[in-house]
């Protein structure tokens, strides 16, 4: 049995997350973690919110809340979302615990011990409107490279080009928009990345499985410009993590806290901790997840994440965790997505822009959404949502291809030989080639879900589903029936079991659905059909089953209509 860890980059905590954030990390952690606890293997899956920054303080301000109150409601609430979607986390957890905290001032510690941290005095920029200096993402302006008007202090979300809030055109500030601003001294703290830049370079060659978008992405910041550069990792804030060298103050760094993305990452390790708390198991049980000195090393460790969140990832973690000198866990697998976009133009949680997890929800059962992100998922290029896709692969896919196999075959055998499992005939050449048939197919399935392939798996489990109706369709139980019902019996007893094979198989990219398929088949049996011929006769004859309601509804033109409509891009 294999140990896999997996981590999705952790969904900052300001608002509801859109269907691009979805697809783009915690959804095909999920697909992997279920397909991997399918198998049979000791999963440890993990996710948080990110709670600390800018973003947290600018929503709290405009929710007219205190920011901690803010981010415990907002955590309640992603949390359920995540329940309703079937994200499958084992713990699902805060960067604001105080797991987090103390984890976070170990780290700064142990990185200040080995020489990696080093003090800077720099020009920030100062709000004499808001009475403070304001990080980054606090000053908006114009992009002086593609003239977006709303662009941030750290990055433009337009062209996605880094920025640094000096060079914005007539910025102002987030806050409160005043434009009374100056740049004045004050002093932080940096991780010396250049001084690790060898250590990165040799460990990111070492992973050859890696996506090339994951590693192109890693090289260029390594190597482009003037290479590797140090990084500031604390901010003038009053939320987030205090600055200490572990239980130590800090001299000099009094009333400042940690840079979201170096506590950040941390939560990731802090999170299983908060798992052994919450659940009252020993340290022992989550250092072994991730201390190679504690029985880490035979751990498989796998991330998911959105493209913009790769270099962070792949180079500024990765030196802090190597920078500390002990034994912690190093990922092995770093899987990368690109974006999708929504209908001729971007998702943006700040612009409002798309169809966000709370408004699916509202319209269709999360299975819905989950077969069509996963099977469209953003992977060698960005992809794109529009309703018409939606449309079409929800009533081919899953209406037309797997609902329709279930529903024939489950209300024909009720029909004809009640609610069992028939008894009689034996299998023919038909059969048997699509056993030949399913078990190339699953054995394809699998390759392509150990390789992280998500579309791949997508297209081969709905092979598998078509293969079955293409079975249906040929063995025509309806017309045999008339002729000689025993061998109708036999192509019966096939249909049904081929119904729990598929809600085995389906179950991580649709597991309601799957759900609901084993219940109808009156089965607890989620076997994977290691053995396929074995797999199609574990419903044995008088097994008793029942006809479950429709699986998928067809969407119509109105329905499509209707939510191009509303959802027409602004939430309100």
């Amino acid at each position: 049995m294999a140990r896999i860890l997996i981590t999705s980059a952790i969904p900052y905590i300001n608002g509801i997350k859109h269907l691009g954030n979805l697809i783009g990390s915690q959804l095909p952690a999920d697909l992997y973690a279920r397909y991997q606890r399918g198998r049979g293997n000791e999963v440890m899956f993990l996710c948080a919110t990110d709670e600390h920054g800018t973003p947290a303080e600018l929503a709290a301000a405009k929710a007219g809340k205190p920011v901690a109150e803010y981010c415990a409601e907002m955590y309640a609430v992603q949390a359920d979302i995540a329940q309703r979607f079937g994200l499958s986390f084992d713990h699902f957890g805060r960067s604001s615990s105080d797991q987090n905290k103390r984890l976070t001032q170990h780290f700064a510690g142990k990185l200040d011990e080995a020489g990696l941290i080093r003090e800077v005095t720099e020009k920030q920029v100062y709000s004499n409107a808001d009475g403070r200096f304001l990080p980054d993402r606090y000053i908006e302006g114009t992009c002086p490279n593609c003239g977006y008007e709303r662009a941030r202090g750290d990055q433009c979300e337009n062209c996605t080009k880094q920025l640094d809030p000096t060079d914005l055109i007539e910025p102002r500030s987030a806050i409160s928009g005043s434009t009374d601003l100056e740049v004045r001294e004050t002093k932080h703290l940096y991780l010396r990345q250049s001084a690790m830049k060898d250590q990165l370079d040799a460990w990111i060659d070492s992973k050859t499985d890696w996506p090339i978008l994951t590693t192109s992405i890693a090289k260029k910041w390594l190597h482009d410009g003037d290479g590797l550069q140090d990084r500031g990792i604390t901010r003038d804030l009053d939320w987030g993590v205090p600055v200490k060298k572990g239980d130590l103050d800090w001299p000099g760094m009094e009333g400042k806290v940690f840079y979201v993305w170096f506590d950040a990452p941390i939560e990731y390790i802090a999170c299983a901790k908060e798992w052994a708390d919450a659940t009252g198991k020993p340290d022992a049980e989550w250092e072994r997840w991730w201390r190679t000195d504690k029985g880490a090393d035979d751990v498989r460790y796998v991330q998911f994440m959105g493209k913009d969140n790769v270099p962070f990832h792949t180079l500024s973690f990765p030196a802090t965790i190597l920078g500390s000198g002990e034994p912690w866990k190093m990922v092995d697998h770093l899987k990368s997505f690109n974006y999708l976009n929504y209908d001729g133009g971007q998702f943006s949680t700040s612009q409002g822009r798309g169809v966000f997890m709370d408004q699916a929800l509202e319209i269709l059962p999360a299975d819905y959404w989950r077969w069509w992100l996963l099977s469209h998922a953003p992977e060698s290029s960005d992809s794109e949502f529009t309703w018409e896709n939606f449309q079409q692969s929800v009533n081919k896919d899953l209406a037309d291809v797997l609902g329709n196999f279930v529903s024939r075959i489950t209300k024909f055998c009720r029909s004809k030989f009640g609610e069992a499992v028939p008894e009689g005939g034996t299998l023919g050449e038909r059969e048997n080639a699509l056993i030949d048939e399913i078990t190339r197919r699953v054995r394809a399935y699998e390759g392509h879900m150990e390789a992280m392939e998500v579309r791949k798996s997508a297209q081969e489990l709905r092979a598998i589903w078509v293969a079955g109706n293409e079975y249906l369709q040929a063995a025509a139980p309806w017309s045999t029936f008339k002729e000689n019902p025993e061998q109708a019996a036999a192509q019966v007893r096939m249909g049904l079991n081929l119904i729990r094979l598929y809600a085995v198989l389906s179950a991580p990219f649709i597991p309601d659905t799957s759900a609901r398929m084993l219940s109808a088949m009156n089965t607890l049996d989620t076997n994977w059909p290691d053995d396929v011929a074995a797999a199609l006769g574990a419903l044995p004859p008088g097994h008793a089953f029942t006809v479950p309601d429709v699986l998928f509804a067809k969407i119509t033109d109105e329905q499509r209509e209707e939510w191009q409509e509303k959802f027409s891009g602004i939430r309100t």
